[in-house]
C-alpha cells in the first residue's frame, strides 16, 4: 500500500481531532520515507488565537505534524504484532527552522525521512513545503513505548 488516508492513519496513531494533523500519507517507502499532507484550513483550531486577523500556523504544530507523519511511517512499516499496543513518543527536536509563515487555506506537504534507528529509538528529518516553497525543516528523535 503506497497511500494512507485519514481513516487509515487513525488506525495507526492515537491522535484525534483537533490534534490529528495528518490528512494523508503517500509515496511510502517502508520504514524509510514518506510524504504527508496537512490541509491547513481557515477554520483550523488555532486560527482565532494565533493571531486574530492575521492567522499563522504555530511552529510547534508544524513540528507536531512532522512527528505524526514519522510515527505513521514507522507504525505502517513495522509488523503489526511488533507495533501492537505501542505508541511513538517524541524525544527531542533538533535544528528546527521556520523559514516562512504557514498561512491557513493551504496544503502543507511534509517530506519525512527516517535517518536511523537503534532499537526503539528512531531519528528523522523532514522538510515542509507550500506550493514547492520550503516553509520549515527539522530533525527529531522518537521512541516506541508500550501503551498503558
Amino acid at each position: 500500500m503506497d497511500k494512507l488516508d485519514r481513516k487509515q492513519i487513525e488506525e495507526l496513531l492515537p491522535h484525534r481531532d483537533p490534534m490529528l494533523l495528518i490528512d494523508e500519507l503517500y509515496d511510502i517507502k517502508k520504514l524509510t520515507s514518506a510524504t504527508a499532507v496537512l490541509n491547513v484550513k481557515k477554520d483550523s483550531f488555532f486560527v482565532n488565537g494565533h493571531f486574530p486577523g492575521q492567522p499563522v500556523m504555530p511552529g510547534v504544530l508544524i513540528v507536531e505534524s512532522f512527528g505524526q507523519a514519522a510515527a505513521a511511517l514507522t507504525a505502517h512499516g513495522l509488523d503489526k504484532s511488533t507495533y501492537e499496543n505501542k505508541l511513538v513518543f517524541l524525544m527531542s527536536v533538533e535544528k528546527a527552522r521556520f523559514r516562512s509563515p504557514v498561512i491557513p487555506d493551504c496544503k502543507l506537504i511534509l517530506k519525512i525521512e527516517a535517518v536511523r534507528s537503534h532499537g526503539r529509538v528512531w531519528k528523522y528529518k523532514g522538510e515542509a513545503f507550500v506550493d514547492e516553497k520550503k516553509m520549515a525543516d527539522a530533525m527529531w528523535s522518537a521512541t516506541i513505548v508500550d501503551r498503558k
